[in-house]
């Protein structure tokens, strides 16, 4: 079975190392020291498992399997962040608190070999889409455009679209997409400057110039750049609350 190991520490990479020298049939085919390197490894090495450490340079473990379309099995390694502990909880998602011994690294092999691999793909997208993920709101969205990963400041982002099984992010810079869902980024960006004024629609409330009234308990979101955004009418009740009007 083909593992990779993900961690910016190359102490941590050995130690992981040794404790699998125990498994015969385990082979470490990589060891990638952040998360550009994960992505690049587990796309040509599809392994059957991946160890993977949380805070990485770049980008973090949870953004790096975010860029993967089908994330494999993941045993996660952090050094703190209790409120992830709580989430790898929930989802069933196992994880090894640094430092760790060996007792404990094999617990995790074992849970990890009494999993079926369809559980352990859906524990990890569902760990992926919690909203009980991040202690604060996310201030950038990691992305793949054109075979590049992408890094974007959220205060960079104008409005969100629906865009069937995507969203589509609209910046100044254009447009991107994302594999996720409205519902996930209403809930892990910060209400106060994201505002969901439509079911197909979340705006950054700094762009907006006025609203105007349009057909029947509906409305139009006026933007600084231009645009005319439908607003609903649950969506301009949130709009009245955000902005104190």
């Amino acid at each position: 079975m083909k593992v990779i190991i993900i961690d910016d520490e190359p102490l941590a990479r050995s130690i992981v190392k040794e404790f699998l020298q125990q498994y015969p049939d385990m082979e470490v085919v990589q060891e990638c020291n952040d998360g550009f390197e994960g992505v690049k490894a587990i796309q040509e090495h599809q392994p059957d498992l991946v160890i993977l450490d949380i805070q990485m340079p770049k980008i973090n473990g949870f953004e790096m399997l975010e860029l993967i379309e089908n994330p494999p099995a993941v045993i996660f390694a952090t050094a703190f962040e209790e409120y992830a502990i709580r989430a790898f909880e929930a989802h069933a998602v196992d994880y090894l608190l640094k430092p760790f011994s060996k007792e404990r690294f094999d617990k995790a092999i074992q849970k990890w070999r009494q999993t079926e691999q369809t559980q352990q793909a859906a524990h990890t997208r569902a760990l992926l889409e919690s909203p009980e993920l991040k202690e604060a709101h996310q201030h950038r969205i990691v992305l793949k455009d054109n075979g590049r990963i992408r890094i974007i400041p959220t205060h960079d982002i104008q409005y969100l679209e629906a865009a069937d099984d995507y969203v589509k992010i609209h910046t100044a810079a254009g447009s991107f997409l994302k594999n996720k869902t409205m519902q996930y980024f209403e809930q892990q960006m910060d209400p106060s400057m994201f505002i969901r004024i439509h079911r197909s629609y979340i705006v950054n409330a700094q762009l907006i110039s006025r609203i105007d009234p349009y057909e029947k308990d509906n409305y139009l979101a006026i933007l600084s750049i231009g645009l005319r955004l439908p607003v609903s009418k649950s969506g301009y009740t949130r709009l009245r609350a955000a902005l104190g009007i």
